[in-house]
């Protein structure tokens, strides 16, 4: 019989163990900073009805919808009547609509899963992703300084993760419509055309995008279009600087000072949250593309790798839920696409391959002492150090090269010398060092050594 080629499809980021153990450790610190901030988890089946997940995507996602069919249903021809979530928030909606009664609002939840998109082929774009997402749901209203709270969040997890300086970049898309209204551009879906071109600023350039606004179908004046790439050049570099930046805008539509009331609180907010100075700021061209977002809006930039693009992206929605429920259910959140962000920090060179979460293993000289060394690794254990046991030992260069190869550091070896004198030697593969101790006090010396090695030399 013909063997079948093992291989992935394009699309997906499947990882050695050390990876998966560095991917793993992102994952537990973005954890930490959510639940920390008061947040609590759910999950949603990744498998959705197709009408709960295309009755308000917006832009260019619906064409990017995986459809599910069963055998049965494909023999029938039927039309897809299910399809794999495309993000967690439209399930979210939906979740949030099916349970209201049974929750308690403010809803604060994080949720941690794997979303998919048909994305073509490419290097750097991914089918199958994981997404980390944080909202706060409110029943009727939500003030503003629950917009405030998701920047002091994106802090702490940025921070914990310690992969370099960002900036954590805020608009309100009412300043944007309010600012449109007073170019005449009033039409609702005009607008939102004229949001997710400048939204491609950063990608395509200045002149691409006014060469845009002033053609079909926009056909704006010249002096429109360049009031509106000097509206989104605006960026701030402190707090005094952002309210001395949004105070030179003039006055504006109704709309317009909506959204300038909005970002002010937010940013003076963010500062008692502690946030520093030096993270925020404020940049008029960011618009978000997805049609749902109606406030505050927000993308996370790394400074020293502007190339990577937004490592954190989210905002303010006012009624998502409308499509499943009577209620207003208004909410702000933020996504960070783990899988990318990942793929592209390797690449970066930011991050690399982890020690393997097995901290210790405990090497076999005699198979008379497997008893001695199942032994040695259960009290290790219940220390809550992670221990492996080479079972089948052999010869010892051999069981330290498996060790050394897995990402094992520290290796215990006791032949009968130290048998014989209740000690053990212990071999820290990284430094090539190794030291006696009693057996009575491996587990003290192995916690201090553990704990050595976790601190990042200065």
């Amino acid at each position: 019989m013909a063997l079948t080629t093992p291989r992935t499809m394009p699309g997906v980021l499947e990882l050695l163990p050390r990876e998966q153990i560095a991917f793993q450790s992102m994952l537990d610190a973005i954890r930490r900073g959510f639940e920390v901030y008061g947040f609590v988890p759910i999950e949603t089946p990744a498998i959705e009805f197709a009408e709960v997940l295309l009755t308000k995507s917006g832009g260019e996602t619906e064409r990017q919808v995986y459809f599910v069919q069963s055998t049965g249903a494909l023999e029938q021809a039927g039309r897809p009547e299910h399809a794999l979530r495309f993000d967690l928030t439209v399930p979210l909606a939906r979740y949030v609509a099916e349970h209201e009664r049974e929750l308690a609002f403010p809803f604060r939840r994080y949720q941690m899963q794997r979303v998919y998109r048909g994305e073509r082929a490419q290097r750097g774009r991914f089918r199958e992703f994981y997404q980390c997402d944080i909202d706060v749901i409110g029943k009727d209203t939500l003030s503003v300084r629950y917009d405030a709270e998701i920047p002091a969040v994106i802090h702490a997890v940025f921070s914990a993760l310690d992969i370099g300086g960002f900036t954590i970049q805020l608009n309100n898309r009412k300043l944007m419509r309010g600012f449109f209204e007073g170019l005449g551009i009033g039409d609702s879906e005009r607008q939102l055309l004229v949001l997710r071109e400048v939204d491609k600023l950063d990608k395509r350039g200045a002149e691409h995008v006014r060469g845009v606004l002033t053609g079909e179908p926009f056909g704006l004046s010249a002096d429109a279009a360049d009031q509106i790439m000097r509206f989104v050049e605006v960026r701030s570099r402190s707090l005094a600087d952002g309210h001395a930046k949004l105070d030179a805008l003039g006055a504006g539509t109704e709309t317009f000072e909506q959204g300038r009331a909005e970002l002010r609180e937010v940013l003076d907010t963010v500062a008692a949250f502690g946030v520093p100075e030096t993270a925020v700021a404020l940049n008029l061209s960011i618009a978000r593309g997805l049609d749902y977002y109606t406030g505050t809006v927000y993308e996370t930039t790394l400074n020293d790798h502007p190339g990577i693009g937004s490592i954190c992206s989210g905002g303010r929605y006012d009624n998502l839920a409308g499509n499943y429920t009577k209620s207003r259910l208004p909410g702000v959140g933020i996504s960070i696409g783990l899988t990318r962000l990942f793929w592209q920090l390797r690449e970066a060179g930011l991050v690399h391959a982890a020690d393997s979460s097995v901290q210790v293993l405990v090497t076999q000289m005699e198979a008379t002492r497997l008893p001695d060394c199942l032994a040695l690794a259960q009290a290790l254990r219940a220390a809550g150090i992670a221990t492996e046991v080479a079972l089948d030992g052999g010869k010892l260069g051999k069981q330290l090269k498996y060790a050394d190869r897995a990402g094992i550091r520290f290796a215990i070896v006791a032949g009968e010398s130290e048998w014989a004198r209740d000690a053990v030697a212990v071999k820290d593969l990284r430094r090539g060092e190794q030291f006696e101790v009693p057996r009575a006090e491996l587990v003290q010396a192995l916690k201090t050594h553990l704990v050595r090695a976790q601190v990042k030399p200065a």
